[in-house]
């Protein structure tokens, strides 16, 4: 036997009004982290067409935007409808040290992974030191002591 629970409808009810009064883009969710020599952002864009997608580097600043729309009929009768359409955007500043020429991006599942490569610049490199093998003896000269003059 299924309970009622009137609050449980009375949540989605407050929780669909307020969200319907929210206006503007939406932030969307993301993990970043560096492997090796670069770095990859995932980012949650579920149920967004990959064609709306759009990703762009202005300086040093990182800017992604999605959209997602819903299609149906004209004659459509809504019984439910939660998922709606939405703007998504997201800005991160890069700083320094990144090759913003080789930023790459893919979407696969719902799951937006874009590729950020460390410049070869801000990789960590050794540095050689060089000796001079033609020096292999320390010379001495003995010299005389000066007086000193009072």
């Amino acid at each position: 036997m299924a309970t009622y629970d009137p609050f449980r409808d009375l949540d989605r009810l407050a929780s669909t009004l307020l969200d319907a009064r929210r206006s503007g883009p939406r932030r969307m969710p993301m993990d970043l982290y560096r492997d090796g020599d670069h770095y990859v952002l995932s980012a949650d864009l579920p149920g967004v067409d990959p064609g709306s997608v759009d990703i762009d580097v202005d300086g040093q600043l990182l800017t992604i935007r999605a959209e997602r729309t819903l299609a149906a009929g004209d004659d459509v009768k809504w019984i439910t409808r939660e998922r709606e359409t939405a703007s998504f955007v997201r800005q991160l500043n890069l700083g320094q040290g990144i090759d913003t020429e080789r930023i790459s991006a893919a979407y696969r599942n719902g799951v937006l992974s874009v590729t950020i490569p460390v410049s070869e610049k801000a990789k960590p490199r050794r540095i050689a030191v060089s000796t001079e093998d033609a020096v292999d003896t320390i010379e001495a000269h003995e010299s005389t002591p000066q007086p000193i003059e009072q």
